[in-house]
């Protein structure tokens, strides 16, 4: 199939949604389709055609709205010429045959995010107003299909916009579970290099926008355990003041190191017992599926998508905001025979969702979106 990609970045070392697409756009061309990716900022590839459409860097709204236009514009002639069969969005991009949900309903997460202050950043924000407008434009043509990666994410859209079931495939995204695998001699030294003793529980908070990631719980939580010498990790980009001086009224502020961004991920996890993020909001969360992949296990919120798939790979606590739930979920895994068990069910997990896997469910997707166009 011809199959066009569109994302804004497109990048192996961007966030979620910009490997995602780097991983799908070189496993669908793998398979054999033939793939163009349109962005605004984009890595060269040898895999696929990258179009780049530049749009403005100085106003997100600006941004977003002047890079769906151009891409719209584009996707047009390409389809006149010949070139594009099936449109797969990534981002809030008008002409798609199929909308990948990665974020969830826009909605959903203001409403999660922000509560009360939703519906004042809905008519007050010109960022969160472009969202949800080009949402609800782009949710509105009754031929789309709507990639959910999480059962989570296909509620929120029937709920939202009453897309049903049959429109809103879940396809949960993959792992590269050769890069993100368990190596015991990087353990070693990689907790050498962060001077952690060997025998000591170390848990793993990984993300940005620590507020909703629940870096205040996941601190409390440390806090709250039976064991005393427990150690987190919070790799990501935020401001760490606020939450510094919160692990210092607890009493653990040398218990909570901040590590910054870090691009190579897999030495973190191999350092950590496991994967602690008490997330408000996520509709899928990747760290989950990377550190089960490296046979580490997850405790996580029902608010993550991702928690729907984990089953005995980790404990999956209601309530994001419930500290006492959390410490026991830490508790529980504070046994190393404990993490070995749910580790071992997480590496099962994982090569159960490669991007090979993932790509030909993808594929599927798209040949039925072909067929809807047909008709």
């Amino acid at each position: 199939m011809k199959v066009a990609l569109v994302v804004e970045r497109f990048d192996p070392a961007g966030g979620g949604v910009e490997h995602a697409v780097w991983r799908t756009a070189h496993a669908l061309a793998a398979a054999g389709d033939r793939v163009t990716v349109v962005a605004r900022e984009a890595r060269p590839s040898d895999a696929c055609r990258v179009v780049r459409l530049p749009a403005p860097r100085t106003w997100q709204p600006l941004r977003v709205v002047h890079f769906a236009r151009r891409a719209a514009k584009w996707l047009r002639a390409a389809r006149a010429r010949g070139e594009v069969e099936v449109v797969h969005a990534f981002c809030r991009a008008l002409e798609a045959d199929v909308f990948h949900a990665g974020g969830g309903s826009h909605w959903h997460y203001l409403v999660a995010t922000h509560g009360r202050r939703a519906a004042a950043l809905r008519r007050a924000s010109p960022r969160h107003a472009v969202q949800l407008a080009l949402e609800a434009r782009l949710l509105a043509a009754p031929r789309l299909l709507v990639q959910c990666v999480s059962r989570r994410g296909q509620c929120e859209f029937a709920s939202r916009y009453g897309v049903p079931a049959s429109r809103a495939p879940v396809v949960a995204y993959g792992v590269d579970a050769e890069r993100f695998a368990p190596d015991a001699e990087r353990r070693a030294r990689t907790r050498a290099q962060l001077s952690i003793a060997d025998g000591r529980n170390v848990w793993l908070f990984a993300g940005s926008g620590w507020q909703r990631k629940g870096l205040a719980t996941a601190i409390a939580a440390i806090a709250a355990t039976r064991d005393r010498e427990a150690l987190l990790l919070v790799a990501g980009r935020d401001a760490p003041g606020a939450w510094q001086a919160l692990a210092a009224r607890l009493g653990i502020a040398e218990r909570v190191r901040f590590l910054g961004a870090c691009r190579d991920m897999p030495r973190l996890y191999d350092a950590a017992d496991g994967l602690l993020l008490p997330t408000r909001y996520d509709a899928f969360a990747m760290v989950c599926l990377e550190a089960a992949a490296c046979a580490r296990p997850v405790v996580t919120s029902r608010a993550a998508g991702a928690a729907e798939l984990l089953g005995n790979a980790g404990h999956v606590v209601e309530d994001a905001r419930d500290v006492r739930a959390f410490a026991s979920a830490l508790d529980a895994l504070a046994d190393p025979e404990a993490r070995r068990r749910a580790g071992a069910h997480g590496r099962a997990l994982a090569l159960r969702h490669d991007w090979t896997t993932q790509s030909a469910r993808l594929r599927d997707i798209h040949r039925r979106a072909l067929e809807v166009r047909s008709a």
